[in-house]
């Protein structure tokens, strides 16, 4: 890795401690912990060499995540294919460290299969389940004999033509994303009609695309929505069986929920918030479950648990000899990154609140764009002068554009002393959908950079470049 380096001591005049939030505190690894904790200065070190707002991937916490879905996969002795959904972050890093465990790759784009195959991952672990995949990508997906989810009828015929033209050698490895029943609104999906048909072009053209089984991919995080969408395809895969078609793969896709903080101060915040607890008195109508009752393990749980018929989905899947295939983004990304925010300026505002200003913006932490919020409190460090006394306070955060939107939180945070110019507030598990997925170099300002932390050979922290 490039930009390799290791911490020495650094010397400092103030001393700088980190503090915990009071209200949403959020789960943090023990590793990013035990860092920021015990080497605030050497993160503000950080924060001055490579800017604001600075992520820091931390890789080692996608094995640990891979393990707690493969413990429940064993204990049901499900056969799994599991793949990392590329599309939750854009981090290098990551990618390598789900290689690293032996799991595949679900790749959107061909800068997403780019970045697998350096990682070293093969065709036989490649998945891609985007839709309207362009040409190019179709083309480099079936020289690598990637698997792919074909998300429609035109997208079906259009890789029986490419196939066909690049005189394929081996069948192309195809799945037949399905759109159930209660998602008819769905652009995303082949009716049942529409798989019908293609079936029996599968059945004539077996010399070109082979169909290893179905899949689908559906919002909200309730496992019984996956139980009905699973209940639907076994039809589907009994018609196919019938025409002489060997699917072996159902694949649920993603959306296994985190536990970004406790679900009993998560649950007991969405009980007493109220249009005084945010900055212009509007609550948000939905949020991501930051404080749900089941983790990613407990969710893959309930849902091989489920009821259908005599048994559950996992006995479905054995007495059929299927193998359940999953693309589990943010869910492999839990803990997997920080991103810290300098501050630049603080304001007192009429009301007796404070607006903080900080360097970066919301597009590097973007749930009101969603008009949501990121519903756990950042951790706050700052320096320590002797004799100094805390100043309490409530404060909302804003980002430094000219865009009176760009606000990273529009919740009144309660600080137990309010941040003042140089401090960094520290948001926690930023690697899912958070901290660049709408990044972007507004008023010219660069890029965040992206770091990615690891341990040398003797237990040092060292940080590389994460391009």
């Amino acid at each position: 890795m490039s930009n390799l380096f290791r911490f020495a001591a650094v010397s400092s005049p103030t001393v700088m401690q980190a503090h915990w939030p009071e209200r949403l505190t959020p789960y943090l690894d023990g590793e990013i912990e035990r860092f920021l904790f015990n080497s605030p200065q050497r993160l503000s070190w950080l924060v001055e060499q490579y800017g604001s707002p600075l992520n820091i991937v931390w890789p080692h916490t996608v094995a640990n995540n891979v393990a707690a879905l493969r413990t429940v996969l064993r204990r049901h002795d499900v056969d799994c294919r599991l793949y990392y959904g590329a599309k939750v972050n854009k981090s290098p890093g990551l990618v390598q460290a789900a290689v690293n465990t032996g799991i595949g790759v679900d790749v959107s784009s061909l800068q997403e299969l780019r970045d697998a195959l350096r990682a070293g991952c093969d065709g036989a672990r490649l998945c891609a389940t985007g839709p309207a995949k362009t040409r190019e990508f179709l083309t480099e997906l079936v020289r690598h004999r990637a698997l792919i989810v074909l998300d429609s009828p035109e997208e079906f015929d259009e890789l029986l033509t490419l196939s066909q033209l690049l005189r394929v050698t081996e069948p192309v490895r195809v799945l037949l994303r399905y759109r159930p029943s209660f998602a008819q609104a769905s652009r995303f999906g082949l009716l049942a009609d529409e798989i019908a048909r293609c079936l029996a072009t599968l059945d004539a053209r077996s010399d070109v695309l082979r169909l290893e089984g179905f899949h689908f991919h559906l919002g909200g995080y309730e496992p019984d929505t996956r139980v009905a969408a699973f209940t639907e395809i076994l039809p589907l895969l009994a018609r196919a069986r019938e025409q002489g078609l060997q699917p072996v793969v159902i694949d649920i896709g993603g959306g296994l929920p985190i536990q970004y903080l406790s679900a009993s101060c998560y649950q007991d915040y969405l009980a007493k918030q109220n249009a005084a607890d945010y900055r212009h008195g509007q609550v948000p109508a939905s949020f991501y479950p930051y404080g749900g009752w089941r983790s990613a393990a407990d969710y893959l749980e309930a849902f091989l648990s489920a009821p259908i018929g005599q048994g559950s989905v996992a006995d479905v899947l054995k007495q059929h000899g299927l193998i359940l295939a999953m693309e589990p983004g943010r869910s492999l990304a839990d803990q997997s990154a920080i991103t810290v925010f300098r501050v630049t300026r603080t304001r007192r505002q009429p009301d007796g609140h404070h607006v903080v200003f900080v360097e970066g913006s919301s597009f590097s932490a973007c749930e009101t764009w969603f008009n949501s919020e990121f519903l756990i409190d950042p951790l706050h460090i700052f320096s320590v002068k002797k004799g100094a006394r805390p100043t309490p306070g409530k404060a909302w955060i804003a980002g430094h554009s000219c865009l009176d939107d760009d606000v990273i939180t529009n919740r009144l945070i309660h600080f137990r002393t309010v941040p003042q110019p140089g401090d960094l507030l520290i948001y926690a598990n930023t690697a899912g959908y958070q901290m660049d997925l709408l990044e972007n170099a507004f008023h010219r300002h660069p890029l965040p950079v992206r770091l990615c932390a690891f341990k040398g050979k003797k237990g040092e922290l060292i940080f590389s470049s994460d391009n």
